[in-house]
């Protein structure tokens, strides 16, 4: 079975709309797990109704405002399945994703295999990142893949795998980027790619991870320097390890300036 995990924060008003997309679902085998990152508006009354329909399993988990990273966390402990698949809260999924997930992994049933990334689309049908004529399977590293497909991905990780590389969690920071646990979750086993294959519709909203990158980094140092120190030795070329060795000392200055202001930096 297939875990659906949804971190979210005040996002009662795209819900609904991952849910129909659930609720749309050619295979019914997965289970919907939500975590409830200190949302204060009407978020628990939402999946309470949406449960009260009976139509899958929903597990919904409540958790001080910790950060998407610790929903994760938090998620990857309650799941049942033994697969996860994390779609946002403000995204949904095509009708056929399960049973399309479903069909890839039976083919490639192979436990050191750790995880298997899709391809997503916008609402209105467009490719995230470059389009691939390619449709063959292909195995690489979360790195690899992110240069190579140059836009976010899909990922479905075997149960295990995230809670054996849970998220660093970093007192008065609330963010680490994905990449750096995809990348410690390929470390431990292969992770398979499907160039041409979308399951997963999203959207970019204005006060979303992707368009508040420079925010987002002052204000949380630590937990972006994890990542760059790690890229550094990952990459291969001088350039890009030049490109992170310049992020890391960004961090440090910012770490800096929160040591001397005492507090958060805006």
């Amino acid at each position: 079975m297939i875990t659906v995990l949804t971190p979210t924060f005040n996002r009662a008003h795209t819900l609904p709309r991952l849910y129909q997309s659930l609720k749309a679902q050619e295979s019914g085998r997965f289970e919907w797990v939500v975590v409830d990152d200190g949302s204060t508006d009407n978020t628990r009354d939402l999946i309470e109704e949406f449960r009260s329909e009976g139509k899958f399993e929903i597990v919904y988990c409540y958790q001080e405002n910790a950060g998407k990273h610790v929903a994760i966390n938090s998620g990857a402990s309650a799941a049942s399945g033994d697969l996860i698949f994390i779609v946002d809260s403000d995204d949904a999924l095509t009708a056929d994703a399960i049973a399309v997930a479903e069909h890839a992994i039976t083919d490639h049933d192979n436990p050191e295999i750790q995880g298997f990334c899709f391809r997503k689309v916008l609402f209105d049908g467009t490719m995230v990142g470059i389009e691939c004529r390619a449709a063959d399977p292909v195995v690489m590293s979360p790195s690899e893949a992110s240069k190579y497909f140059r836009g976010d991905l899909a990922y479905i990780f075997r149960r295990e795998a995230m809670r054996a590389a849970p998220f660093p969690v970093i007192e008065g920071e609330k963010f680490v980027p994905e990449l750096y646990i995809w990348n410690k979750i390929g470390d431990a086993g292969d992770i398979i790619y499907f160039p041409a294959t979308p399951l997963y519709l999203c959207d970019y909203l204005p006060d979303g991870y992707s368009n508040n990158f420079s925010l987002h980094l002052m204000r949380n140092p630590r937990g972006f320097l994890l990542f760059y120190a790690a890229q550094i030795g990952r990459e291969r070329s001088l350039q890009v390890k030049l490109k992170y060795a310049v992020r890391t000392m960004q961090c440090y200055m910012y770490m800096a300036m929160r040591a001397i202001k005492g507090k958060p930096l805006a």
